[in-house]
């Protein structure tokens, strides 16, 4: 539970979920809708990751990021289920 709070704690990673919502992106694309650095992205990309937040899968020369909906979902339901 920990881990959830502190992966959706920082704006920039709710943001990277809700553009993964969408559709999935390279870092280029995710780029686009942020002024920080792409190092920091990258950071960012990690940290959702590491939480099982975000799937990544290479093809060719780029990386593609997906949300990974049923960690998403699961962890959603876990918030809901402290406010009730």
């Amino acid at each position: 539970m920990d881990v959830i709070f502190k992966t959706l704690s920082d704006k920039n990673r709710r943001r990277i979920i809700q553009l993964l919502k969408e559709k999935e992106m390279t870092v280029s694309e995710l780029l686009t809708h942020f002024t920080i650095s792409q190092a920091s992205l990258s950071h960012h990309l990690d940290t959702l990751k590491r939480a099982n937040f975000v799937i990544d899968e290479r093809r060719g020369q780029f990386v593609y990021y997906s949300l990974n909906q049923s960690v998403f979902e699961e962890s959603v339901n876990m918030i809901l289920n402290l406010l009730v």
